[in-house]
């Protein structure tokens, strides 16, 4: 029966709830919505960094209204509108169930980056992708949720490998009319402005919201015409320029973001900063207190009751610190608001108030003004409770009130796409969505489901998913992210000499051993630690019964030429050793690099330099594709780790001296790979399936998938923190 199309107004009124959609990157982990954008453009999809907003600002109208005279698409699109209609207005939610009080007083979530998509590129690393989870769970959870940032217009960099092999930094100009994104208006529909005070000047700045499902995130941007270029710079690149522009970009976000929630009426039930980046916000919440006729002692005791503080990094040089000269600088206005001296300020920021030699440190001023504080995984909690026990030098470390919530990730926004329909139609089945009555209620159910103990479990039951299957959908995976790299490789391949590079048709092998590294390069993720063992890797390259190959990908920070030496050396391996043709480094590392590589790979690899990787979350992305982590016992994977789910490189444990752990390290992981983790992948039956491996991917499903994920994350904070004062 063919079925009939949609009439005029029914099309005019789809193409507004399109728009709709498109502004909200709840599209972003829903399959369907993004089948729906692909189909109309399927190269600008491919193009245009998958951008829904830019799909549709390619297609026009009058193409559009046609391809919804299509009855079979236009039931679909309307499928999809019904899908996120019911998710937006769903009332049985978890947080109207366990936190309504934060529906009316939300979550203030302070972050100097938030990584979404490739889309709106504004994040630099693993900061800023799990406040993007974060960010996403707590829209699925529904609990009341206010993310505040800075609008990047230049975003973090795009890279290139020059013919060096060095990593050239490019950034491109974001435009908001093309992105997922809105400006933020006034009641006369202009611009809604704020104002800090920065050094002697007031700098403007202006909004725009980005919805994330039922989450709202606010971007600050001082690309303002009332300010000076240099002020208007202020919101230019992450993480830009000296420490005076890093100190500015901080008040912006910390004293900014507060007084825009006071412009929007929004008062936050709590503050929860996401690193010391937003510290400055427990200044302006004194401010406003002493302003309405408190003592500083209780605007300080008042702000510390609404304030929580998460701490990410136990390497000291990632802490914030401004020294005198530069406070008194960059606030001497706001000082004079707080009514406070230079010497009062930076005792806020100092473990010992007196000691005049000891800089303002943005981590201390979080730590000292909020009701909880917390590390990301426990070990890191630990670590932190040992490094910040000067704070509270009367207790015992253990007792230091620093704890724990071990971060995870937003399955559904990092499942690829072939994943999400294979889980789908297991759901479906299984009969486990049939109760359903309706399509969009079952969308949701996935959500639920792919999120529960209770269906990963059933990885342990052969009815359910079959070790064919399963290695059906490996085989599929490994071939899909070899095919793009090799796409990669050769768009990076015609920028530079071409005899360089081999056939690319005929580079890296579906039937291999594949091992993936993809993270910042920063020098403490050792990421060339393998190739200390160079004459032996070359060994296992060589051998063309057992291959293994090797697939590396990140960026380094600007500054940090070290980093680039590591992505130089592997490059030049990957080009002029024994390892041509079994080893590839992807150059541009981003949200959709990362997808295809934590689902193609066998093998996802972590090997920090212990205990610095505070918790790490690429390697928990791999477990619902399939891929097997083998990893330093540091960050999550010290917890996740039982022996039967992965791999582990050492024991719990290392050496205090760098050389000794690095010499270590490299030994056992080298070791590792060759006494486990080839054996195990290369064992095969008479129907050339490895049995035992698969039984370590159900393994890593079952006690992995369902524990490290942001949906028990937020659910652990909400508990925590949100609702405890």
């Amino acid at each position: 029966m063919s079925l009939a199309p949609l009439s005029h107004t029914e099309i005019d009124e789809t193409i507004a709830a399109l728009d709709r959609m498109a502004h909200n990157l709840w599209w972003t982990w829903n399959q369907g919505a993004q089948e729906i954008f692909q189909e109309l453009s399927p190269r600008g999809w491919q193009n245009l960094y998958h951008n829904a907003v830019a799909i549709l600002h390619e297609v026009s109208r009058d193409e559009l209204h046609a391809r919804l005279l299509d009855p079979d698409f236009g039931r679909r699109v309307r499928l999809v509108l019904q899908d996120f209609d019911c998710y937006m207005n769903d009332k049985e939610t978890w947080g109207r169930k366990h936190a309504p009080a934060l529906i009316k007083n939300p979550v203030a979530y302070f972050s100097a980056e938030f990584g979404f998509h490739e889309t709106l590129p504004i994040a630099a690393g693993g900061l800023g992708i799990l406040a993007g989870d974060h960010t996403k769970s707590a829209s699925d959870l529904d609990i009341g949720f206010i993310g505040i940032s800075l609008f990047y217009r230049e975003g973090y960099f795009q890279q290139q490998i020059n013919q060096d092999n060095w990593q050239m930094e490019y950034y491109t100009l974001l435009n908001p009319q093309n992105l997922p994104m809105e400006p933020v208006l006034d009641k006369s529909g202009q611009p809604l402005v704020g104002v800090v005070q920065i050094d002697m000047s007031d700098v403007s700045f202006q909004a725009w919201r980005v919805n994330v499902g039922r989450s709202i995130i606010y971007l600050l941007d001082t690309n303002r015409p009332e300010n000076s270029q240099h002020h208007r710079d202020l919101t230019r690149r992450v993480y830009g320029g000296d420490n005076t522009m890093r100190i500015m970009q901080e008040i912006v976000l910390g004293i900014g973001g507060v007084r825009l929630l006071r412009a929007l009426g929004i008062k936050p039930s709590v503050y929860h900063m996401n690193e010391g980046h937003a510290a400055f916000l427990t200044l302006e919440l004194m401010r406003e207190k002493m302003a309405e006729g408190m003592s500083l002692e209780q605007a300080q005791a008042t702000t510390k009751q609404q304030c929580i503080f998460t701490t990410h990094t136990p390497v000291e040089a990632g802490h914030d610190r401004f020294n005198k000269e530069l406070m008194h600088y960059a606030m001497p206005k706001f000082l004079a608001q707080l009514n406070m001296s230079i010497d009062d300020l930076m005792g806020m920021g100092r473990v010992d108030p007196r000691n005049e030699q000891e800089t303002f440190c943005m981590t201390v001023l979080g730590l000292k003004f909020s009701r909880a504080a917390n590390g990301v995984s426990e070990l890191h909690g630990e670590v932190s409770r040992e490094m910040w026990h000067c704070m509270w030098p009367d207790r015992k470390v253990n007792d230091v009130p620093i704890g724990s919530i071990t971060n995870g990730i937003h399955l559904m926004g990092w499942m690829k796409g072939p994943v999400r329909k294979f889980w789908q139609r297991k759901l479906s089945g299984a009969g486990a969505l049939s109760a359903n009555p309706t399509r969009a209620k079952a969308a949701i159910s996935l959500e639920v489901e792919v999120n529960s103990e209770d269906f990963w479990k059933k990885m342990d039951d052969n009815n359910f998913i079959s070790d064919e299957e399963i290695w059906a959908l490996r085989y599929k995976l490994r071939r899909e992210l070899i095919e793009f790299a090799r796409r990669r490789l050769l768009i990076q391949g015609q920028r530079l000499s071409q005899s360089d590079f081999i056939a690319f048709d005929q580079l890296l092998n579906p039937d291999a051993l594949t091992i993936g590294f993809a993270r910042r390069f920063a020098t403490y993720k050792r990421a060339p630690l393998i190739f200390d063992q160079f004459e032996n890797v070359v060994k296992l390259i060589q051998d063309t019964k057992r291959p293994v190959q090797f697939i590396f990908a990140g960026k380094a920070h600007p500054r940090d030429d070290e980093g680039k030496r590591y992505i130089q050396r592997i490059i030049h391996l990957s080009k002029y050793s024994e390892l041509k043709g079994n080893l590839v480094f992807l150059e541009n590392y981003d949200v959709h690099v990362a997808r295809q590589m934590v689902s193609g790979c066998d093998i996802w690899l972590n090997n920090p330099r212990r205990p610095l990787e505070a918790s790490g979350t690429s390697g928990q992305k791999a477990g619902c594709h399939g891929c097997l982590n083998l990893s330093i016992l540091d960050g999550w994977w010290r917890e996740g780790y039982d022996g039967t789910n992965g791999f582990a490189i050492g024991d719990d444990s290392h050496p205090m001296s760098v050389e000794e752990q690095d010499s270590r390290d490299s030994a056992n992981l080298y070791k590792t790979l060759t006494e486990q983790v080839i054996p195990r992948f290369y064992e095969r039956d008479a129907q050339g399936i490895p049995r035992a491996w698969i039984k370590m991917i159900r393994r890593a499903m079952t006690t992995l998938v369902p524990k490290y994920n942001t949906w028990r994350m937020v659910q652990d904070y909400t508990r925590k923190y949100y609702l405890t004062k």
